[in-house]
């Protein structure tokens, strides 16, 4: 063109040639100052997805339509990956040794029920494995992490700290804030292993008279209600219910009588 001293829309004519291809620059080279910065803020924001990147994008002078910032995302492998199960606790199959004192291992679990309304309501069981003993009932529509260290602490007071502690790994049980009163208290929780709920089995078979004798026997009207009536039984529970393991005794008398070279066997420290 430059030989000929032709000028360029001339030479475009004479040839058949469009300005728009003429003058075509790759979109590839045009994005690469884009894909390179958004590389550098998905490396220092991992939990940002492509909304914010082209908000921020948008901050530096970078703004774009936000498919096209979507389309380089993609390109990019960018997507933010979704985050698996919150990590919980593991168990052991480890077997546990058989309590001899009244306070060596407390047990915990949750029951869940409906008031008639439909409204459900849990119940988180304490149970003392040396006698049987259900140290609470905690009736409520929610139950957290916080609200079992509060009443942990509660029972705690009254019956002095237990040495273990043995659950299942749940969100509640598992929470930052029963791992803190764990630490604090100096108390060892032990964590059965994922579906096996018989590694808890005075618990385990506490809630099913529980649910046999009591829950399904009542129809709650109120939680208010349902709180009157479990609490009762669990009082007859643990003061009048003969229990089989425990030579016909109610956990209460278990508790409080004579153990003179008393030896405590794995028999009749089954579960009822």
């Amino acid at each position: 063109m430059t030989d000929h001293g032709f000028s360029e829309r001339r030479a475009r004519r004479l040839i058949g040639v469009n300005r728009s291809a003429w003058q075509y620059e790759p979109l590839r080279a045009k994005d690469d100052a884009v894909r390179e910065r958004m590389r550098e803020i998905a490396n220092e924001r991992r939990r940002f997805g492509y909304c914010r990147l082209a908000i921020l994008l948008r901050r530096e002078g970078k703004g774009m339509n936000l498919k096209k910032v979507y389309q380089l995302y993609r390109e990019e492998r960018l997507t933010v990956r979704k985050r698996g199960g919150r990590k919980r606790a593991l168990g052991t199959r480890a077997l546990m040794a058989i309590p001899q004192e009244p306070n060596q291992r407390w047990s915990l679990d949750f029951v869940s029920d409906a008031l008639a309304c439909g409204r459900r309501f849990r119940v988180l069981n304490v149970i003392n494995d040396y006698s049987r003993e259900c140290l609470a009932c905690i009736v409520d529509t929610s139950l957290s992490g916080r609200r079992v260290v509060r009443e942990l602490a509660a029972i705690t007071e009254r019956r002095g700290l237990p040495y273990m502690v043995i659950s299942d790994n749940g969100t509640e049980l598992t929470s930052h804030a029963v791992l803190a009163w764990c630490q604090d208290a100096g108390v060892e929780w032990h964590y059965i292993a994922p579906g096996k709920p018989q590694q808890n089995g005075f618990v385990e078979s506490f809630n099913g008279r529980l649910r046999d004798e009591c829950l399904n026997e009542h129809l709650f009207p109120s939680l208010a209600v349902a709180r009157r009536i479990i609490e009762a039984w669990r009082t007859d529970y643990n003061i009048v219910r003969p229990h089989s393991s425990l030579g016909g005794m109610a956990p209460g008398k278990f508790t409080n009588r004579p153990r003179h070279g008393h030896k405590e066997t794995e028999a009749n420290l089954s579960a009822a």
